[in-house]
């Protein structure tokens, strides 16, 4: 059985959710920007959620499916998380920066 979110209202599209501090977004806005028709965008979203939320509110909005799925759109933006995210999902540990970026 999985863990509780940590706070309640992550369920609430008009809560602001605590792992965005830096963004003015909130819960609904955070789901349409993870459905955004351009990878790139949904990357971005994505890698933030995994980076800065606790691991038990990642899967209110997330599954390790779609995260594999996406995982070249997210590895960009995922910082110092990138080792233990790929870890998690039983991916390949990253090379970062690419060896086509150095």
């Amino acid at each position: 059985m999985p863990l509780p979110a940590t706070r309640p209202n992550l369920a609430e599209p008009d809560t602001r959710p605590y792992f965005l501090w830096w963004v003015d977004c909130t819960v609904g806005q955070l789901r349409r920007h993870l459905e955004d028709p351009d990878p790139s965008r949904r990357g971005y979203w994505l890698g933030a959620l995994l980076r800065e939320a606790n691991s038990r509110d990642v899967w209110l909005f997330t599954t390790p499916g779609r995260i594999r799925a996406e995982w070249r759109h997210v590895v960009p933006h995922l910082g110092r998380e990138r080792q233990r995210w790929a870890w998690l999902l039983g991916m390949p540990a990253p090379t970062w920066p690419p060896p086509d970026a150095r």
